[in-house]
């Protein structure tokens, strides 16, 4: 799908330098990926302290060596 958008040409180019990556495009679609993913990591912790910890769980079986 083509877009065209009007972007901060200083933003724009301070992040291809930042990031290392070629092109605008690239870019781009890397800040979406990262902004997307930043979010559903806010929405995960807003559970924190709403779930009650399992009673089995075994939380020392996963330390043996």
């Amino acid at each position: 799908m083509a877009t065209n958008l009007a972007i901060d040409d200083s933003l724009l180019h301070e992040a291809l330098k930042i990031g290392g990556l070629k092109t605008k495009k690239d870019t781009v679609n890397l800040a979406l990926k990262e902004f997307v993913n930043r979010r559903k990591q806010l929405e995960i912790t807003t559970l924190f302290g709403k779930m009650d910890p399992d009673p089995d769980y075994d939380y020392k079986s996963g330390r043996s060596r």
